[in-house]
């Protein structure tokens, strides 16, 4: 194995470093692992526009919507240790659910993306939790849930949060903390703390040019009143990249895509969910 990675690190170390040094990209790192164990760590460029601060191996980052799994996880867990099966209905545990048509969603339902509320029709702030539930409570399903699935972006975070809250009584965050940040000495944070803000990279909207693709999603999703524009903007807020630059936005705990922590950590999770935990 020690043979492997070596040779893998010198196959990809150069093609890794071709991205700062010819192709203009700013700073990134990357962490593979095989059966449980790190076979590769690289880290390189800047972490600022003005290529002032170098990418080191302590620097952290947002990773968005790979929060996702973090807090699915999360639920996953809760579940497991409380006995509670997939196919019970979300209403047992959060009773203000049932409106509106959705009393038969079940968990499974709500996990898979399959509940039909990745959008809702009251104009509500991503800031603005209790309201958010609300909405979410009082939202009839987009389809029959059950019978298809489609992305829930921005809901599903606060869909997962709302049942951590309903059975262990803490937030979401706060599960991932105590559960499987600090035991498995994760340098990933959901809701991250002052002590932290000095070493995390700042982020830049995609460099503009060529065709978008699928060109239909990004039609879609320019064009006011479709499924795609509800979903990428329920609820509204915090749209612009550069909003999840602020020290205030980084320490919420947002777990649909308010993640941030080192390419290390995130994969020495993953890894140790794909080996049996």
């Amino acid at each position: 194995m020690q043979l492997a990675a070596e040779e893998l690190l010198d196959q990809l170390a150069p093609l890794f470093d071709e991205n700062f040094t010819r192709l203009g990209e700013l700073g990134a790192a990357i962490s593979v692992w095989q059966n449980g164990k790190s076979v590769l760590e690289l880290h390189g460029g800047f972490r600022d526009a003005k290529r002032e601060m170098p990418w080191t191996a302590d620097t952290i980052v947002l990773f968005w919507s790979a929060t996702k799994g973090l807090g699915s996880a999360c639920v996953l867990h809760l579940f497991q240790e409380r006995g509670i099966e997939l196919t019970r209905r979300v209403i047992e545990f959060w009773p203000e659910f049932a409106q509106a048509e959705k009393s038969e969603i079940t968990l499974a339902q709500l996990l898979s993306h399959q509940a039909g509320l990745c959008a809702f029709d009251a104009s509500v702030d991503v800031l603005d939790y209790p309201a958010i539930i609300a909405a979410l409570e009082k939202q009839t399903p987009l389809w029959p849930p059950g019978t298809a699935h489609g992305y829930h972006a921005r809901t599903f975070g606060f869909l997962l949060d709302e049942l951590v809250r309903r059975i262990a009584g803490i937030t979401l965050s706060e599960y991932w903390r105590t559960t499987f940040a600090d035991p498995l000495d994760l340098d990933i944070w959901i809701g991250l703390p002052d002590s932290e803000q000095e070493r995390v990279a700042t982020i830049y909207p995609a460099k503009a040019g060529g065709a978008a693709s699928p060109a239909e999603f990004y039609r879609d999703l320019a064009t006011s009143g479709t499924l795609a524009r509800k979903t990428f903007t329920s609820p509204r807020g915090l749209h612009a990249v550069s909003a999840m630059n602020s020290k205030e936005n980084r320490a919420l705990p947002i777990v649909s895509f308010g993640g941030i922590g080192s390419a290390t950590s995130l994969a020495k999770f993953y890894a140790m969910l794909a080996n049996g935990g």
